[in-house]
């Protein structure tokens, strides 16, 4: 009977694997190349923004240090001025750094192809090797021990390797 019932219980066990998505990334070049142009273009746009708000507060300060002589039709154009160009930086931080910006779309249309090409291979080395359960050790996941033989993180990057340049076994960081 006992041994009956640690067969089924052994039956029953279910396989764990993990993997490091920071990890797989780093070592695929097309990643590196997208993150690379993100963050170009990050740095263009926010630069484009701080030009901006550099103008706006010379206006401001030009307005202040004037503001005593302006008659009030002159104060209240001036003053509109000043808000208007306000409202059209704080449009274009927006347009380029909001939820559905443009930083936010070029972010999906570079990375989430590869992202894709990583699940997929996650999923075809689960199936193939029985995996019930595969988690991410860079994720919020908290993995306090792993042992390193459960780590698939290779095995992804070879599979990957197949639809994609990635950085050859030996020479991954």
């Amino acid at each position: 009977m006992i041994a009956l019932f640690s067969m089924s219980a052994f039956t029953y066990a279910q396989k764990y694997a993990y993997v490091d998505t920071e990890y797989i990334l780093n070592n695929i070049p097309e990643y590196k190349d997208a993150q690379t142009i993100l963050d170009d273009l990050s740095v263009k746009w926010q630069k484009e923004i701080e030009d901006k708000l550099a103008k706006i507060e010379r206006l401001y300060k030009e307005y202040q240090s004037e503001a005593v002589l302006l008659p009030e039709d002159v104060k209240r154009k001036r003053e509109d001025e000043i808000i208007a160009r306000e409202k059209e930086v704080k449009e274009l931080q927006k347009k380029y750094f909001g939820q559905e910006g443009m930083l936010f779309q070029k972010r999906q249309e570079l990375v989430q192809p590869i992202q894709e090409k990583v699940f997929n291979a996650i999923e075809k080395i689960s199936v193939t090797k029985n995996y019930d359960f595969v988690f991410d050790k860079a994720g919020s996941l908290s993995i306090l021990f792993a042992d390193p033989g459960l780590d698939i993180s290779d095995d992804v990057l070879d599979e990957v390797g197949t639809v994609m340049q990635t950085v050859k076994r030996g020479d991954r960081q």
